[in-house]
């Protein structure tokens, strides 16, 4: 019986008629046999409400502006800081690489949520008067998302682009230094567009990354997408309808921007190039304009300094005049790069001298007696919530190692359905995967806490509905490393075990997975301790995690934003640190081409 089942499964138009099956099945129980007591209002998202005389819909594609606007100044402001920071990471110059290093680790282990609220609401009061009115004149609440978020990408940006750089082969730079160019020619030539080739497709997914935090801007009151989805929930209480528009916007976006960094990484790549494929020929079409333009423009120059290079060439006699003129030229670059260095340690120390002057003045008797707080906030009348009412830094550990412990069996199961052959498995897996990948966090925390009651008509706890939105968020990314993990045991084990008469089941159970789980435990700690940042989110449904703590505590003291947004940010930045360490030490010993042979 199992083998005919398996006989029938394994034809495409079984599978085929299987998943319509399904889909019809969802479609029909869905919307007309079960009464989940919730009356769909579509018509809310295209018609003119009558008691606020204004088109949501038409609010939430404006929102969708603000949202492009920010992805694009932020995005620019990330690329140009992680490149920047990426080339300081690897100069011989210790106190940039320091600082660099310094920068890049405090934004990868602080929520971007911290790092926002420390922006908007501690910074400012550290400015001068007339620098603090300034900048409250300058669309304040536009600008501190779009450098926090870009400064929070930068980091990320700056590990990839580094890693690129490193890639680059040392003899590319002897032949170059060899040649006679200098360094910021070499880079601007050769080692740069060699390493953005290469650097494509994660800096692509740091884009996408990008686009998705933009959504955290609402906390700071930007108008976009989210805050304008939000914003028809509490007008209609619509906000299933609401929630699936924003969801809607923010995969077609993504989708967007998929496409068109696949299109420039066809256009780039040098070994197997696609350069028809469509993404490839539409980034063609948009850089033609500019292609022709720079033909047109830069030809006529490009020949007159080509000319006058070869004129210079041909010249076999240097003018003493022109030697003493070049080496000056040699003795001024010198004396710049040493004033350079000098600068820079000068601008290091006014900022560590305002560091240190600013935490000497902190209130310290508010940090000492508010840090019992942020640990362990308690909520004395819950003690049956399964949680014993617990808040602050303890309930947000809590929620994580629930989270990513209630997702290891998703993300193992949609995993194997991904790696899977058969579209009965395969299909839906995939959809879960880029469906919620493709959203911000913040939209899968609103589906879950508007679709439960749409489906069982009851409310659940805030805790739990935000734990079940960070499950099934983490299973998505668990289910790619696992992925990652069975495709990169080499094919031949499978043959061996299927040859040495073991099913498909023992050969995962015994051969594969084993192996697979011992390479997922470094990308599974990082995992962790972005979900242990993520938690920070779940203030958005009122849950007193650490983050929202802080913000209770600020506004309930007024005064001492700074002592108390950088005590969370250091909550949140020591632990994620040594677990980031941590799990680079395990990726380093597990690492198959670390491994030294004893002989």
């Amino acid at each position: 019986m199992l083998f005919m089942i398996r006989f029938w499964l394994e034809k495409n138009w079984v599978q085929n008629a299987v998943l319509f099956t399904l889909a019809a099945l969802m479609v029909y129980y869905w919307g007309w046999v079960f009464d989940f007591g919730y009356k769909f209002e579509w018509s809310m998202l295209y018609t003119v409400n009558e008691t606020y005389q204004i088109n949501l819909g038409y609010e939430i594609l404006r929102g969708l502006w603000v949202t492009v606007k920010i992805t694009a100044v932020s995005a620019a402001i990330g690329l140009v800081l992680g490149t920047a920071l990426g080339l300081s990471r690897l100069s011989d110059f210790k106190p940039l690489r320091y600082t660099a290093t310094c920068i890049i680790e405090f934004f990868r282990n602080t929520p971007l949520l911290v790092v926002l609220f420390f922006f908007y609401f501690a910074l400012p009061r550290a400015l001068p008067d007339t620098l603090r009115e300034w900048v409250f004149s300058m669309q304040f609440e536009f600008w501190t998302a779009a450098v926090a978020v870009g400064m929070y990408t930068s980091a990320f940006m700056a590990e990839v682009i580094r890693a690129g750089l490193q890639s680059i082969p040392k003899g590319i730079l002897e032949a170059s230094y060899s040649s006679g160019l200098s360094y910021v020619q070499v880079l601007r030539t050769i080692i740069l567009p060699l390493a953005f080739r290469e650097i494509i497709p994660p800096l692509g997914s740091e884009f996408l990354n990008n686009m998705k935090n933009t959504s955290l801007a609402m906390f700071v009151g930007v108008a976009d997408m989210t805050w304008q989805a939000q914003q028809a929930e509490a007008l209609t209480f619509k906000g299933f309808e609401a929630t699936t528009a924003a969801s809607v916007m923010y995969l077609s976006f993504s989708l967007i921007i998929s496409f068109v960094l696949n299109g420039v990484n066809s256009r780039l790549r040098t070994v197997g190039n696609t350069g028809t494929s469509v993404p490839a020929l539409f980034v063609n079409a948009l850089c033609w304009p500019f292609g022709t333009a720079s033909r047109l423009l830069l030809n006529p120059v490009g020949r007159f300094l080509r000319a006058r290079k070869r004129r210079q060439a041909a010249s076999t006699y240097l003018s003493s005049t022109r030697a003493a003129w070049l080496a000056t030229l040699r003795r001024g670059r010198q004396a710049l790069i040493l004033a350079s260095k000098a600068a820079f340690l000068a601008f290091l120390a006014a900022c560590l001298y305002t560091v240190v002057k600013g935490v000497l003045g902190f209130d310290w008797a508010v940090v000492a007696r508010e840090f019992s707080n942020l640990i362990l906030w308690q909520f004395p009348n819950e003690v049956a919530d399964p949680f014993l009412g617990l808040g602050g830094f303890a309930l947000s550990f809590i929620i994580a190692v629930v989270a990513i412990a209630a997702s290891f069996v998703i993300g193992l199961l949609v995993g194997l359905g991904r790696c899977s052959t058969n579209r009965i498995f395969r299909i839906p897996s995939l959809l879960y995967i880029e469906i919620i990948r493709g959203n911000p966090l913040i939209i899968v925390i609103y589906w879950v806490y508007f679709l439960i009651p749409v489906l069982f008509n009851t409310f659940f706890n805030t805790v739990w509905s935000a734990s079940i939105a960070l499950t099934l968020f983490t299973a998505a990314y668990l289910a790619e490393i696992v992925r990652s993990g069975i495709q990169n045991i080499p094919p031949g084990q499978v043959e061996a075990a299927t040859a040495s008469g073991l099913s498909y089941w023992q050969t995962m159970r015994k051969i594969i997975l084993p192996q697979a789980l011992k390479q997922m435990i470094p990308p599974i700690v990082g995992l962790f301790i972005a979900i242990f940042k993520d938690t920070s989110l779940v203030s958005i449904l009122g849950v007193m995690e650490l983050t929202s703590v802080a913000k209770a505590v600020d506004n309930r003291l007024m005064v001492n934003s700074m002592e108390i947004w950088t005590l969370a940010a250091l909550l949140y930045f020591v632990p994620c640190f040594f677990m980031s360490k941590y799990a680079d030490a395990l990726e380093r010993r597990l690492s198959p081409e670390k491994v030294n042979l004893k002989m």
